[in-house]
């Protein structure tokens, strides 16, 4: 039987799922890994049960007496990873705000950004948690949050800094920012989201983050 599928959540809304006893560990991966391709193909309404268990080797019993029902597996596999969404990128905010060239350490920066963000696999994961939204605003709320807490915040720390320093004349480091990151990740990142076939290679790539931190620091150098 089912456990109860009103359990337990945190501040976003994404359930909390009790950690498993080791013997169990391997089947609650199994579930998330089956659950996560599972609605990444098809989308939270589409996504079949049947598939996730046939795909999982593991019973449907089973699943509910870990996840409740659909809605919270569904919540807890997208609210699960998308805190690991940008462990690739290494912390920034230090070494933008002491670089001897900032013009070059912000097209290196962006141009990593740009390439983890463009990941198939992320893209996926974004265009599901866009297609849901009006369902789970709860995931937007995630995903907006470990993004500026892992790229955002450290960025706005980074360019006060440089605006104490007189290097870059940013009265408001948060609008500066969000400027940067829409003159430069925001441009390959809008066009492959809703063109997965878009071709972009790297060269073209360059070109497109570095005529937008040329912008940024047209506006904003001091």
């Amino acid at each position: 039987m089912a456990d109860d599928p009103s359990g337990p959540v945190d501040e976003y809304g994404i359930p909390i799922i009790p950690d498993p006893s080791d013997a169990a560990q391997r089947k609650r991966q199994a579930i998330i890994d089956a659950a996560l391709a599972e609605f990444l193909r098809e989308g939270y309404s589409a996504a079949s049960m049947d598939a996730i268990t046939s795909r999982s080797g593991v019973s449907k019993a089973t699943i509910y007496k870990h996840f409740g029902n659909k809605e919270r597996l569904f919540l807890a596999v997208v609210g699960g990873i998308l805190p690991t969404t940008y462990n690739d990128l290494k912390p920034f905010n230090s070494t933008i705000a002491t670089a001897p060239d900032l013009r070059a350490a912000l097209i290196t920066l962006t141009l990593d950004w740009t390439r983890i963000l463009l990941r198939p696999d992320i893209m996926s994961l974004r265009r599901l948690v866009i297609g849901e939204i009006d369902r789970f605003p709860q995931l937007g709320q995630l995903w907006y949050r470990v993004s500026y807490d892992m790229n955002n915040g450290p960025l706005i720390e980074a360019f006060t800094e440089l605006s104490e320093r007189g290097v870059l004349d940013a009265p408001d480091p948060a609008l500066a920012v969000q400027q940067l990151v829409a003159t430069t990740v925001g441009v390959p990142q809008l066009v492959r989201t809703f063109r997965p076939e878009a071709e972009l290679d790297d060269a073209e790539l360059t070109r497109q983050i570095t005529s937008g931190v040329d912008l940024f620091l047209a506006r904003y150098a001091a």
